[in-house]
């Protein structure tokens, strides 16, 4: 899973599959879907993020991963 955020358009985009998206679905203003071909969600794609979500604070819990912390 990646999460990009992007401050030249203010979207932050949730990688959570390496599968191509054939299909989105915007399910409010400025939050669209990403589906796979088998309808699996890939990807969530959030627009004026800062207005939407608090980016100050990312907390995981309990995660199995690597941590990799990347900064520009």
């Amino acid at each position: 899973m990646k999460i990009n955020y992007y401050t030249e358009t203010d979207s932050l985009y949730i990688d959570l599959s390496s599968k191509v998206s054939v299909d989105s679905i915007e399910i409010t203003e400025g939050i669209v879907i990403d589906f796979d071909e088998d309808k699996n969600i890939v990807g969530i794609d959030i627009d004026n993020a800062k207005s939407k979500l608090n980016l100050d604070e990312l907390i995981l819990n309990k995660l199995p991963l690597k941590k990799q912390i990347m900064t520009v």
